[in-house]
């Protein structure tokens, strides 16, 4: 099996050329954040899908992702953990959204973290960020990594200018799913209507995905995860539909994020540019029928 970059072919198992992609890959990462960021972004694309786009037309779905990067718009509202949990609330009702037990700039002093276990402590501004908390943590070293957590700046390298707008905060909820991380469903919605239905699975130990019509028919549909089991259809489906579209209407594109926990549905996070719009779907097909849909939708 080969596998190629910038015109490079990797023999994916001979362990030399494993290392010289390695090299590539990481020199790469490195000159990334040092460009301006419309040549930023037409250099990753290009090594995500072997193509150029000046993305002033763009038509497919991973173009339309970079165009959407390139915007300049301001998606704060619907990023944002904090404001995205107002935002659900205002479409669908405060029963879609998880409690919060704390929000703030930093976490509270020690003595008043007597949040009841187990409970996650987020960033407001970044992919990922989280901390699952399941007994009495070392603060010491929670601490470190929120400080952490709060000074980075994943747009430095994904071109997603917009989070840079957002205040990090910190952002504690309970942990839903009793400690366990449950099954995260991602519908993709575009033009107004879900599309397919991404399910996460094993999140924490063997992460894998499958992928579902909004009927909830298998889908020959993969990305660059392992694909995952069969998982059983939720008894409120098109509720989970229902709330999907209703959250991502008006948007062109969005991927809105739930959990179903023994028949209630549970807000996770409305997600714009899903893995920076370079993450490939197969068959690429895919690419097209969402950006066709979102170009119909009239919103950028």
């Amino acid at each position: 099996m080969t596998r190629r970059a910038f015109g490079e072919t990797f023999e994916t198992g001979d362990p030399v050329n494993q290392t010289l992609k390695r090299f590539v890959d990481k020199s790469f990462a490195s000159i990334l954040p040092m460009l301006p960021l419309r040549p930023r972004i037409v250099l990753a694309y290009l090594k995500s899908y072997r193509r150029l786009s000046s993305f002033k037309h763009p038509k497919l779905y991973s173009e339309r992702m970079q165009a959407r990067k390139l915007s300049g718009v301001d998606f704060t509202p619907l990023i944002d953990k904090i404001e995205a949990k107002k935002f659900a609330a205002g479409r669908c009702g405060s029963d879609v959204v998880i409690p919060t037990f704390y929000a703030g700039d930093t976490l509270p002093p020690r003595d008043e973290r007597n949040w009841p276990f187990p409970y996650v402590i987020k960033t407001t501004h970044a992919s990922g960020g989280n901390i699952f908390v399941r007994s009495p943590p070392d603060w010491d070293e929670v601490e470190q990594t929120v400080d952490r957590f709060l000074a980075h700046r994943h747009s430095r390298v994904s071109g997603e200018v917009f989070y840079d707008k957002i205040k990090p905060r910190v952002l504690v909820e309970p942990m839903i799913g009793n400690g366990d991380l449950p099954e995260d469903y991602k519908f993709f919605v575009a033009g107004d209507r879900v599309h397919f239905v991404q399910v996460d699975q094993d999140r924490a130990t063997d992460h894998r995905r499958v992928f579902y019509s909004p009927k909830w028919e298998r889908l020959d549909l993969r990305d660059d995860k392992p694909v995952g089991r069969d998982q059983p259809k939720p008894a409120n489906l098109a509720n989970m539909v229902e709330v999907a579209s209703e959250l991502g209407s008006d948007l062109g594109f969005a991927r809105v994020d739930l959990y179903n926990i023994d028949g209630k549905i549970y807000f996770g996070e409305i997600t714009l540019t899903p893995e920076a719009g370079y993450a490939k779907f197969y068959p690429s097909h895919w690419d097209n029928i969402l950006g066709q849909a979102w170009g119909e939708s009239g919103h950028a």
